[in-house]
């Protein structure tokens, strides 16, 4: 959830299970929101709630992040169909809607000289063999065929990997913790751009806010390799970065025979590593440029070390384990 705060502004938030929303503290806590329960395929069945009277846009910012390429019909479904239902609902209530895509539909390298910006073209292979990244893919291109067909404006923001206090399912954050927790048994040799979520939440409430927007934004960070940004933890941490540093080939091969272990032996077992494709992705390198968030969306990214020390500092409070054992 963004805190997406406009001063004369209400906020609509729709939620699959409205008892599950409100186990959130944080969520509790948000004001002036109203909280809609229903589901990303079923616009019809909440799409004249009174609660949508006067909508002047919509924040579409749900994804399922599954990188595996096992069973992948609710990435599609959720991340292309989802995205084309949102689309919809805003030539229904005739707003703009600013789409929360991903950087990696465009900004996929071999080296790190190389980058993307706002004109470049889409990512052929191997970013079309992810399944996360060939349906957001998808989805900005139906999204786009379908927004102009139906006349709507829309608007898609394609940040980098977002991070920053606040991150409550503890999902982008998850290789942080196992560093504080002491379970990160090596680094890979590839690349990494982050944005802070504060800030990028800003850039996209001035997406929707704006007049005359483009039709793309990219929101560039800070680029650098998967050591530097384990050096910046244990900065942040004070917890040393694993010494192993493996070439991506080998980490690889490494996870393909652990996944197939698991897959071949009885019972129900779970790789203990990452999907292969995640380390894929880990062996690529994130560049990415903007023509026009400085001047459109006055986008100055903070300094990466400050997110990740706040980063690091809201996990020791928040995160049940880390907190626990004072990591």
């Amino acid at each position: 959830m963004l805190a997406l705060e406009h001063p004369t502004k209400r906020r609509v938030a729709l939620c699959r299970n409205r008892k599950g929303w409100d186990q959130w503290p944080w969520a509790r806590a948000l004001d002036n929101t109203v909280i809609l329960e229903g589901s990303l395929y079923g616009i019809a069945d909440w799409r004249d709630d009174p609660a949508l009277d006067d909508l002047e846009g919509i924040f579409h910012c749900a994804a399922l992040v599954q990188h595996s390429r096992k069973g992948t019909a609710p990435v599609y479904e959720t991340n292309v169909e989802g995205t084309r239902a949102m689309v919809r609902l805003a030539a229904a209530k005739r707003c703009r809607m600013v789409y929360v895509s991903t950087s990696g539909t465009v900004g996929c390298f071999a080296t790190p000289e190389e980058w993307a910006d706002e004109t470049s073209a889409y990512c052929g292979d191997p970013v079309t063999s992810w399944p996360y990244y060939d349906s957001k893919i998808r989805a900005e291109v139906e999204a786009r065929a379908l927004a102009d067909q139906l006349g709507v404006e829309l608007v898609i923001i394609r940040p980098p990997v977002m991070l920053g206090p606040g991150d409550h399912r503890f999902r982008t954050t998850g290789n942080i913790i196992r560093h504080l927790r002491g379970k990160l048994p090596f680094l890979l040799q590839g690349g990494m751009h982050f944005v802070d979520i504060r800030d990028a939440a800003r850039a996209m409430a001035a997406a929707m806010f704006m007049d005359n927007p483009k039709p793309v934004y990219h929101l560039s960070g800070t680029a650098c390799t998967v050591v530097e940004f384990f050096e910046m933890v244990a900065v942040a941490s004070g917890i040393p970065a694993p010494r192993l540093r493996l070439p991506p080939s080998a980490a690889l091969r490494l996870s393909q025979l652990v996944s197939k272990a698991a897959d071949v032996l009885p019972g129900e077992r779970h790789s203990p590593l990452p999907d292969p494709v995640v380390f894929e992705m880990a062996a690529r390198y994130w560049g990415l440029r903007s023509r026009w968030s400085g001047a459109d969306l006055q986008w100055a990214p903070r300094d990466g070390q400050q997110t990740v020390d706040e980063t690091v500092a809201w996990l020791r409070e928040e995160h049940p384990l880390c907190a626990a054992a004072g990591m």
